[in-house]
């Protein structure tokens, strides 16, 4: 009776095909509606074997026959700029050929040994910045320009209504200078290697080196202005009033000499004295650096964010307490590091997974703000929803240029994962949808299912559309 049952059992009905084929002109990214400054950026495909590794090679020729396979990009003339910057202030620093030579060898060397290269490469920006700023002093009276003495004065009292920097100073107290000296003194120099260090144990791979560059490139251009824009700090006019300053002038350690005579050392009285750019007022390198911790900081640690706000009132209150930045040199600091901060986030900083504690328990890395599709900006039921059909290749990756685009997005940002996420109910999620849509709306057998197989079906294969009855 078994041998009978396949003549027995009823005929399935036989799925009817259009009586056309696919277009083989039309490619699947004119179904795509969406301009591609909207589309979803592609995660990292790093595993978890690897999206948390060091590199412990020594060897020299690895880094470069990476070199010359390396597809160059325009983010590339960052290294260009880091050399003309490190070039430039060899330059003009005394004649001293044998250590020059010496320092461009030792740093090629950092640079190309692959162990060193994780760790040197992306903290370049920040060693340019500091030859840059002690060699500065070295550039010719000749060639600076004039110093400004009343503009940052008047523009306080514009702004303001009055001298802050000076309200702030005017009464002084050994517990004050105590308190001022915390955060100005050691938090502005011990910060940025301490907040390296917990970004890079306990937030997401790659987190570090976006901090390190935006840190340096920060710094360059802030050393950058206080050259061509040279002003002076509220310590000169306490001490000359508004009397023209010159090149050759010392610089004071300001509130800073009280700490030096309570604790009977000179730690700052020297150093300030003969600082490189003791007309560098504006913008405050001091009020810069806090805010760029604290906005990196909180984006990864958000349950403190309240402390890395009360930590940047603290060192502008001490800088303006101490008596070397008026609040206008504070703005134009944050400012800048709110930009910076914003360019890195958006771009190239890796997002937080707040379930997980340290680095080596990320399993995959996202780069950047995901931008929203035409469905989720609007919430339409009406849309098309063809941004789910963008095709995306393996070529279009980059260690900065990597965005995000999978479903695991929608993990880490917290929405669901199937059907369709809280904030937008009438938009089918990437992620697992629905038997209906995969077969009904889009007509594609097993073979071409893009869900499962996490890509897109080749056009060859969607040359057989299928009408289910």
């Amino acid at each position: 009776m078994q041998d009978f049952e396949p003549i027995l059992a009823p005929a399935k009905p036989k799925q009817k095909k259009l009586p056309f084929g696919w277009p083989p002109a039309l490619k699947l990214s004119t179904l795509n509606p969406i301009p591609q400054r909207r589309r979803l950026r592609r995660k990292s495909t790093a595993s978890q074997d690897n999206v948390a590794a060091l590199k412990t090679s020594f060897d020299v020729w690895e880094s470069i026959k990476t070199l010359q396979t390396r597809k160059w990009k325009i983010y590339d003339i960052q290294h260009v700029v880091c050399l003309g910057f490190i070039l430039f202030s060899l330059f003009i620093l005394p004649s001293a050929p044998i250590i020059k030579t010496a320092v461009l060898l030792a740093l090629g060397g950092l640079l190309l040994m692959p162990i060193t290269q994780q760790f040197f490469l992306p903290s370049l920006p920040i060693w340019t910045y500091l030859l840059y700023f002690f060699a500065s002093r070295f550039i010719a009276p000749e060639y600076r320009p004039h110093i400004w003495v009343k503009v940052l004065p008047a523009l306080e009292n514009v702004l303001y209504g009055a001298n802050l920097s000076n309200i702030l100073s005017a009464h002084s107290h050994p517990v004050l200078d105590l308190l001022a000296w915390f955060p100005y003194g050691i938090g502005h120099f011990a910060l940025p290697a301490i907040c390296s260090a917990i970004l890079f144990l306990f937030a997401a791979p790659g987190s570090t080196p976006v901090f390190a560059r935006a840190f340096g490139y920060m710094c360059m251009l802030a050393v950058t202005i206080q050259l061509i824009f040279p002003c002076t700090p509220p310590w000169y006019e306490k001490a000359h009033g508004l009397e023209p300053a010159h090149y050759g002038m010392e610089g004071s350690p300001a509130g800073l000499a009280r700490i030096d005579k309570l604790f009977g050392v000179d730690m700052y009285t020297t150093s300030f004295t003969t600082a490189p750019l003791p007309f560098g007022a504006f913008p405050s390198l001091h009020g810069a650096n806090a805010v760029l911790e604290a906005l990196f900081m909180q984006y990864y640690f958000p349950k403190f964010k309240y402390f890395f706000i009360f930590y940047v009132g603290w060192i502008w209150w001490a800088t303006m307490y101490l008596n070397h930045h008026y609040a206008v040199d504070l703005v134009g600091g944050g400012l800048m590091a709110a930009i910076a901060y914003y360019i890195s986030r958006v771009r190239w900083l890796p997002r937080p997974q707040l379930e997980k504690r340290t680095r080596w328990e990320y399993e995959y890395v996202e780069f950047g703000d995901r931008p929203k599709t035409y469905d989720e900006e609007y919430g339409s039921a009406s849309a098309y929803g063809l941004g789910l059909l963008e095709r995306r290749t393996a070529s279009d990756s980059d260690e900065w240029t990597l965005g995000s685009s999978s479903s695991l997005d929608s993990l880490s940002r917290g929405d669901t994962v199937c059907g369709s996420s809280s904030s937008t109910p009438d938009i089918l999620s990437p992620t697992t949808p629905n038997d209906d849509f995969k077969h009904v709306v889009l007509g594609l057998t097993p073979q071409g299912d893009i869900w499962n197989g996490g890509r897109l079906a080749r056009e060859s294969e969607l040359s057989d559309v299928v009408v289910l009855s």
